[in-house]
């Protein structure tokens, strides 16, 4: 290793082990509104309850990440009936949703602060076959030990923007090398494939955005159909918005002429529920939360108010279903965007704010198709999304066009999964 790339990892290694009580006490501290957190906090140093060796390791950081995997875990397991799983997590949604893709024999466990005295008891507990870390996880001591014992490394569904990459050049001594030690990187498009190159990953693929292979729950979508029926009145879903979304959303939402759609709102993390339910009151818009009905649905007092606030997890095709359009949260603020492929496959079109650079070639491909806008601001959004409410043959040929845009990006799932069992 050359000397520059020898220092920055021991300047990484000795920050990291100087911040671990910190890091700690940051966790236990989350874990106030989120319990979560508090759990098997000895996993966060590499202990806990050991694994049989040979399961193949998906690490899906947070909840995003982890609706991606669910479509990769089921491909694999279709490919290799009995496949052993070991899924690893860094956040409490994460891990909640990830529960549900466990079968007998499977394990799930945080994954480890990146020290080597962590990252080794890890791998020592659990022997994994392959490890497979989603998305954007690059961590420069987890991939030199897992190389040093033999374990190959992918990152599956890999996806850089610009912006990251311009980030990644600055770092670059600390993280080339971790990029050379990946065995393979299957990118979600061609131009996250040249900059993964560029940034030192050698063997890089073009597989495609697992996203796509996420199918909404048939239950889900059929409630969401009956409970649309008994609103009788356009509903718009801003779907995990972020820090200061909602302010602008709703300082908008009182220029609409009456009488205004019903506006759902779902913020990205659980902890904001409150916080948000409470600036809604400020605004003066009366409030029912979806955690107060039964599986049923509202009530029928609930669907004469201004807002409601979807404060549950899991239950975004039920949200899409619901919605005659919808905004795209996190592109309104410095996010780059969430995912707003999975309301393609449930026929919701979106518009989407400036910021997407997270998303960028899904964004262009669903604009060019008519399955979504993007806007410069709030005003420009809410004047798109008053379009598609009055225009009802407008609106029926974008969730069409959102359908079939979810419809023919298919099949990355297979793709990946016949990579990663190769090299097992």
């Amino acid at each position: 290793m050359p000397m520059k790339a020898l220092f920055a990892r021991l300047v990484y290694v000795a920050l990291l082990r100087l911040a671990t009580p910190l890091l700690l006490a940051r966790l236990w501290w989350r874990g106030r509104q989120e319990p979560g957190y508090r759990l098997a906090i000895g996993e966060r140093l590499g202990f806990g309850a050991r694994s049989e060796p040979g399961a193949v390791w998906v690490h899906a950081v947070s909840l995003g990440e982890t609706r991606a995997a669910a479509a990769l875990v089921a491909a694999l397991r279709e490919h290799r009936p009995g496949l052993r799983l070991l899924l690893t997590h860094g956040t409490a949604t994460g891990r909640t949703a990830g529960a549900a893709l466990l079968r007998p024999g499977d394990r799930q466990a945080w994954l480890p602060f990146d020290t080597p005295g962590a990252v080794r008891r890890f791998l020592r507990r659990h022997r994994p076959a392959v490890g497979v870390l989603m998305e954007t996880e690059v961590w420069p001591t987890l991939l030199a030990e897992a190389r040093r014992v033999g374990v190959p490394m992918v990152l599956a569904n890999a996806r850089l923007s610009e912006r990251s990459a311009a980030k990644g050049r600055r770092l670059a001594a600390l993280l080339r090398p971790a990029a050379d030690t990946l065995a393979l990187a299957l990118a979600q498009t061609a131009a996250d494939a040249e900059r993964l190159q560029a940034a030192g990953v050698r063997h890089v693929q073009v597989a495609g955005n697992l996203k796509y292979d996420l199918r909404p729950d048939p239950a889900q979508l059929a409630a969401g159909l009956r409970w649309k029926a008994r609103i009788a009145r356009p509903l718009v879903v801003a779907a995990s918005t972020r820090e200061g979304e909602e302010a602008q959303l709703l300082a908008h939402w009182a220029a609409w002429p009456a009488p205004r759609p019903l506006l759902l709102l779902v913020p990205r993390h659980p902890q904001r529920f409150d916080e948000v339910a409470a600036a809604v009151g400020q605004q003066g818009f009366s409030l029912r939360r979806r955690s107060g009905w039964p599986d049923a649905g509202p009530p029928a007092a609930d669907t004469q108010a201004d807002v409601w606030l979807g404060d549950s997890l899991g239950e975004m095709p039920l949200y899409f279903a619901l919605a005659d359009a919808g905004l795209q949260g996190g592109s309104f603020g410095p996010f780059g965007s969430h995912n707003f492929i999975e309301a393609a496959a449930c026929g919701c079109p979106m518009v989407l704010g400036p910021s997407v650079f997270n998303f960028s070639e899904a964004a262009r491909e669903a604009t060019l198709a008519g399955a979504a806008w993007q806007v410069d601001d709030m005003a420009q959004a809410l004047a798109q999304v008053r379009r598609l409410v009055d225009d009802a043959p407008a609106r029926r040929q974008a969730q069409a066009a959102a359908e079939a845009l979810a419809s023919a990006h298919r099949g990355a799932s297979a793709r990946m999964a016949r990579q990663i069992l190769g090299l097992v």
